[in-house]
């Protein structure tokens, strides 16, 4: 069985709806191949096809989303964001590997190509609109 990481999100979240993308690469070190990044999807899709890839095989799966920005200075602003989250302590900084949590997910039914079609339209029409 493999691995799936993402973010926990709490139930109201508004990046829940943003696209989200899946990266599927190898899990240990016996194999060096380029990883796979497939997307957008809706969250709820991309969790389910994640699930459904990794669940029989060494693979790993991170599931995140898309930060949609029209320019090049709003791409800025986000990468200063992120070099500002690292200068302030959390206690996360002090966890080790062990003390994540991790859950066992039982892999649901993933969405059949019509489903993700309808999904890639509803997508485009955010990203559109």
């Amino acid at each position: 069985m493999g691995t799936l990481v993402t973010l926990d999100l709490p139930a109201d979240s508004p990046v829940a709806d943003l696209p989200w993308v899946i990266t599927i690469g190898s899990l240990g070190d016996e194999e060096d191949w380029e990883p796979v990044v497939c997307g957008p999807y809706e969250r709820a899709h991309a969790l389910a096809l994640a699930q459904a890839v990794v669940a029989d095989e060494q693979l790993m799966a991170v599931v995140e989303p898309l930060l949609p920005r029209p320019d090049a200075e709003a791409i800025r602003d986000e990468i200063d964001l992120a070099r500002a989250a690292l200068d302030e302590p959390t206690a996360e900084d002090t966890e080790t590997d062990d003390e994540y949590e991790t859950r066992r997910v039982r892999p649901g039914r993933p969405p059949t190509e019509a489903e993700v079609r309808e999904g890639w339209a509803r997508i485009a029409a955010k990203l559109a609109g």
